[in-house]
């Protein structure tokens, strides 16, 4: 049954263009310059519990009026209106029981409705190691079962999994692959398909129109991107966990690099891309993201909210607190979904933890 909890808006919070100690942001570019403080907000916005007792939910997506939420253990969770139900996915390799690791991405083909396919991106151990992979799922009875293989050995170890699965404007499948935490340097490394952003057909095929040839390549120099979106003008960004702290957003572009694990933060090198936000000393830990007339929406762990960053005023601020880890968020229409991730072994679950929320946008604002 559905429940509604009341939150408090967080006070916004401008931009600065250098540090001056403490808990202050940075941004990189150009920047508000307006020192004013501003009031907080103490306004009460109204949210919906969509579904909860979820286990470690990471990805959520929508087909018409259904929703499917990837859960790190190994399975889907089909929400329709109050109904809830747990489908079983049967996946050809064991998953990995690492940290961070398991069944991440998720998200449905454009024909999903007609197919029942979808595409999945998880972690796997063998005789020979442990990797991440991307696969063809279909659904049979209310189960979900692996079929055709599109890409395998993506670099994986104790943590930095990336596993972010979203299908661009282009209708081609990108992922996010993290650089697998014991081996920075693969980031730079084009031969390797760690610490990148991937690009594929979605018959696994490389794009006769990716930057790097016979390459899956996108962008590189990432060390653990776990967020896609594009605005509606197909501008690409990511999201990305930094190095105690630094967390990242970044502007995509085809070929470029993004400097891990040479340069982070404000830090410039020719040829490498600076954010266009970080978290300076700060954590956001930032995860899934979505984009709505100018703002990105990013669901933030370690930083226990949904952060909004403004892209023209060059600002961020939380816009719900108080619920513990965020792990994923999109837009549909005029509502705002997320979910909470504090059942990963790194929060502090509530009553009824994991949850599927929902609020309205003209109540974030």
């Amino acid at each position: 049954m559905k429940r509604f909890l009341y939150l408090l808006l967080a006070m916004p919070m401008v931009m600065a263009g250098c540090s001056s100690g403490g808990d202050e942001i940075k941004p990189a570019g150009e920047v508000n310059q307006n020192s004013e403080d501003e009031e907080a907000i103490a306004q009460a916005d109204q949210l919906e519990v969509v579904a909860e007792n979820l286990e470690v939910p990471w990805s959520i997506n929508k087909s018409g009026e259904t929703f499917y939420l990837s859960e790190r253990p190994g399975s889907i969770v089909k929400v329709e209106g109050d109904t809830t139900e747990r489908q079983k996915v049967s996946f050809k390799k064991e998953l990995s029981q690492a940290a961070e690791a398991g069944f991440l991405g998720f998200v449905p083909a454009p024909d999903f409705e007609q197919s029942n396919k979808a595409f999945a991106y998880y972690t796997y151990e063998n005789g020979t190691g442990q990797f991440n992979r991307i696969v063809e799922l279909t659904l049979n009875n209310d189960e979900w079962v692996e079929g055709k293989l599109l890409l395998d050995k993506i670099p994986s170890g104790r943590f930095h999994h990336g596993g972010r699965l979203k299908i661009g404007p282009d209708g081609k499948l990108y992922a996010t692959a993290g650089d697998a935490a014991t081996n920075p340097e693969i980031a730079q490394d084009l031969s390797s398909l760690g610490g990148k952003i991937l690009r594929m057909n979605l018959d696994g095929s490389v794009p006769a129109d990716n930057p790097f040839e016979d390459s899956y390549v996108y962008s590189y120099g990432h060390r653990n991107s776990q967020g896609l979106t594009w605005s509606q003008d197909g501008t690409l960004y990511a999201s990305e966990h930094g190095p105690s702290a630094h967390d990242e957003i970044n502007l995509i572009e085809a070929g470029k690099n993004y400097g891990w694990p040479v340069i982070t933060g404000d830090d410039t090198k020719q040829g490498m891309e600076t954010p266009i936000f970080h978290s300076g000393s700060d954590t956001w830990a930032p995860s899934g993201m979505a984009v709505h007339e100018g703002k990105l929406y990013v669901a933030t762990l370690r930083g226990n909210a949904l952060r909004e960053f403004d892209l023209t005023a060059k600002t961020t601020r939380e816009v719900v607190t108080g619920l513990g880890r965020i792990r994923d968020v999109i837009v549909e229409g005029d509502d705002l979904y997320f979910i909470s991730n504090n059942t990963d072994g790194r929060g502090t679950p509530g009553e009824g933890d994991d949850k599927l929320y929902r609020v309205k946008l003209q109540d974030v604002r």
